[in-house]
């Protein structure tokens, strides 16, 4: 009957022999040039979303006045903007701070509320505005592409580069005299979302003259969209 050293000894001769057999079969195993290649496709695509912050001040000797003041304003903006159905409006951010005179007494309270408007109807948003600026300062106007479009376009975008892929693929097989190539491995790359196109701010003009002004005329501009894909082929 064996002993527990030979079989130790046995065992380990096999493992042995299982990696010797795999190393000559990885040997023997045909190498082909390997090119690492990388393709894009991009479009031009106009912006159709546009979004804007609207803020509002108050002064008051009590914290509480300054936020009930900045609330009232909020909740009219909000309940004027539920009148133009392609507009999404919604509160922001609130701040109060105290304010002291030069010699450091407090002297009062002093707070701003935003409210964020956002709209594929440039024509809509920009009649809220005008409608809003005579108590509220329009700023921090930016465009960008709505998700559904970047969604459709990013979809026929990968199709291009992968095209594109296939294709600079082939002409690397050609260049190399091989006489077929296979992918070996290849990722798409959709660059994440950039940054939104800034607009000029704009200051609220008086009461009387914001409303007789008419609103506004707002051009989005467009964004390159791009689709990068990048891989490796192995040419035979």
């Amino acid at each position: 009957m064996p002993t527990t050293g030979h079989l130790i000894r046995f065992l380990v001769s096999l493992v042995s022999a299982l990696l010797v057999a795999a190393g000559a079969s990885a040997a023997d195993e045909v190498r082909f040039n390997q090119v690492e290649l990388r393709a894009e496709a991009s479009r031009e695509v106009r912006n159709d979303l546009m979004s804007a912050r609207l803020s509002v001040d108050a002064n008051d000797p009590t914290p509480a006045g300054v936020t009930a003041a900045l609330n009232r304003a909020t909740a009219e903006a909000i309940i004027t903007a539920a009148a133009f159905d392609r507009v999404k409006a919604q509160t922001g951010q609130t701040y109060t701070y105290p304010v002291y005179d030069q010699n450091q007494r407090l002297v009062g309270w002093r707070g701003r509320a935003d409210v964020r408007v956002e709209s594929q109807d440039f024509q809509a948003l920009a009649q809220l505005a005008a409608k809003l600026q005579p108590t509220m300062q329009l700023g921090g106007i930016a465009f960008t592409v709505s998700p559904a479009q970047r969604r459709k376009v990013e979809s026929e975008l990968i199709t291009e580069a992968v095209e594109a892929f296939r294709a600079r693929a082939l002409i690397a097989q050609r260049a190399l005299g091989g006489s077929s190539y296979r992918i070996r491995r290849v990722a798409l790359d959709t660059g994440g979302t950039p940054p939104p196109r800034p607009y000029a701010t704009t200051r609220a003009a008086p009461a009387a003259a914001s409303a007789s002004a008419p609103p506004p005329v707002f051009e989005g501009g467009e964004t390159r969209i791009e689709v990068t894909a990048i891989g490796l082929i192995e040419v035979e």
